[in-house]
């Protein structure tokens, strides 16, 4: 396992790359189709990774708290699929299902959507505004490692307070996870 941190490539006020993505729905997406009518978090993940895997519920808990309020999660598993099974789109629709997570999940089989933001690591987190302008990218929480115990839920204070003010004043905090597993 290669342990990585997010950087910050894209910076706030960057328009998120576009992208056509095949879903653990059997049809193609589009990230105009996808995204919020509020803000859209965009999160890098896969199946198999230690430190994405105690995140599912928050996940989860995320999508619940805010699809009403116009804000939609997008997941995308950027994973070297065929050197990586654990992360096909199979195991994908298997997951999803039995974590409930209720999101979008979509696999990038090409890498090109992963590269084209740079994200470096799972789970690695990029929120947009309804333009689909990067308002903040960062952890999800801070639990750095499986184990930890989370004592800030860093994205959901910041959704609350995109939600409530229109701006973000939180400072980059870098994701920290698996690297993705590049072909």
């Amino acid at each position: 396992m290669s342990l990585l941190s997010s950087k910050q490539t894209l910076k706030q006020g960057d328009r998120a790359p576009d992208f056509k993505l095949l879903g653990i729905d059997d049809k193609q997406h589009t990230l105009l189709e996808l995204k919020g009518e509020k803000a859209t978090l965009i999160i890098f993940m896969c199946n198999h990774c230690p430190f994405v895997i105690p995140k599912f519920d928050m996940m989860r808990e995320l999508y619940k708290e805010f699809k009403e309020k116009g804000v939609e999660i997008i997941g995308i598993n950027p994973n070297d699929h065929p050197s990586y099974p654990e992360d096909n789109l199979d195991a994908m629709k298997e997951i999803h299902a039995q974590k409930e997570l209720g999101f979008h999940y979509l696999i990038d089989s090409s890498q090109e959507v992963a590269r084209s933001f740079d994200a470096v690591c799972t789970p690695d987190p990029f929120l947009f505004d309804k333009d689909l302008t990067l308002i903040w990218h960062g952890r999800l929480n801070d639990a750095m490692f499986p184990d930890d115990i989370v004592n800030e839920e860093t994205m959901k204070e910041v959704i609350v307070e995109y939600l409530n003010t229109g701006k973000v004043m939180k400072e980059f905090k870098p994701s920290q996870g698996c690297s993705i597993k590049w072909r």
